[in-house]
Formats: C-alpha cells, sequence, structure tokens
C-alpha cells in the first residue's frame, strides 16, 4: 500500500493550523489548483468527527469520487478522514500537528490503493502516489499564506 509523509513548519499557533486545516473554504479553494471539486460536506464551515466530504476529480477521462468520514478528531493534536465510499480501494489521511516554541508542525500520513478498476489501477501505479503528494504540497502552502498571515481571519472569524 503506498504511503505518503509529509512535515510542514508554520510560523502560526497550533489552534489556527488545525482549524484552518480542517476549514472547507480553503480546502475547496486549494482544489481549484488541481482538477478536484468539493461537491459536498455534511458539516458547517468546519468539519468534526463523524462528518462527510465528498470530492469528485476528472483523471484518465473518467470522473471518480471519494467520500471520506472523519473517523478521528482530537483538537488539537490530530484528525483522520478515511474513504467510506468510492472509486480507491482504500485512502486514510492523518493530520498530526505539534506545536513548538517558534509555530506548528503539520505531519501529513496518506495510506491509499488505488481506483479498483483495471485503467485506475495501472495509472496508480505511474502516477497517482506523485499526484497525491503534489496535492498535499499546494494545500500546505495555501494553509501556509492563511496561517502566517492576517488572511486567517477572512475564514476563521
Amino acid at each position: 500500500m503506498p504511503k505518503i509523509h509529509i512535515t510542514s513548519f508554520f510560523k502560526a499557533p497550533v489552534d489556527r493550523v488545525f482549524d484552518l486545516s480542517r476549514n472547507l473554504a480553503l480546502r475547496k479553494k486549494s482544489l481549484h489548483v488541481g482538477k478536484e471539486q468539493l461537491l459536498s460536506s455534511s458539516g458547517d464551515s468546519l468539519v468534526h468527527a463523524g462528518e462527510t466530504i465528498t470530492l469528485r476529480a476528472k483523471h484518465l477521462g473518467k470522473s471518480r469520487e471519494i467520500t471520506a468520514r472523519i473517523t478521528e478528531l482530537n483538537q488539537p493534536l490530530r484528525f483522520t478522514e478515511e474513504q467510506v465510499k468510492g472509486d480507491l480501494k482504500s485512502y486514510r489521511h492523518e493530520y498530526h500537528f505539534k506545536a513548538t516554541d517558534n509555530g506548528t508542525i503539520l505531519i501529513d500520513i496518506l495510506e491509499f490503493e488505488g481506483p479498483r478498476d483495471l485503467l485506475g489501477s495501472l495509472a496508480s501505479t505511474f502516477f497517482l502516489k506523485s499526484y497525491l503528494e503534489s496535492m498535499l504540497r499546494k494545500k500546505n502552502e495555501l494553509l501556509k499564506q492563511y496561517a502566517e498571515t492576517e488572511k486567517w481571519k477572512a475564514v476563521l472569524t
């Protein structure tokens, strides 16, 4: 099972980085960088334990959807989202937050198995891991822009 591990540092308090990471407006904004769309969420502006998020992506001429549930949330230390429905065989994304003297460390751990169909399975072998890793890095760059400036006030207050 492929695994992605990314560590990012933010010059911002842990509570702010935690809340920005589960903010749906920022998630939607980060998806515009790629080919994904946030279709729906069962919650409001911040996702909470038990809530779901549905995403759609178009790859290799096929639309693919994933619905993930927030299966664990321990504020402000970690939260986990796991696929409950979708084209992937499995998907689990853990977000770990650690406060430091001068900011916050965010560790993303993403484990997944490629799509269930043959074409998707072949594609995951060749590019899905690097694609998902790139998507996570872009998401964290956007989080950094908000967390380290006054922009965070526009989405969290």
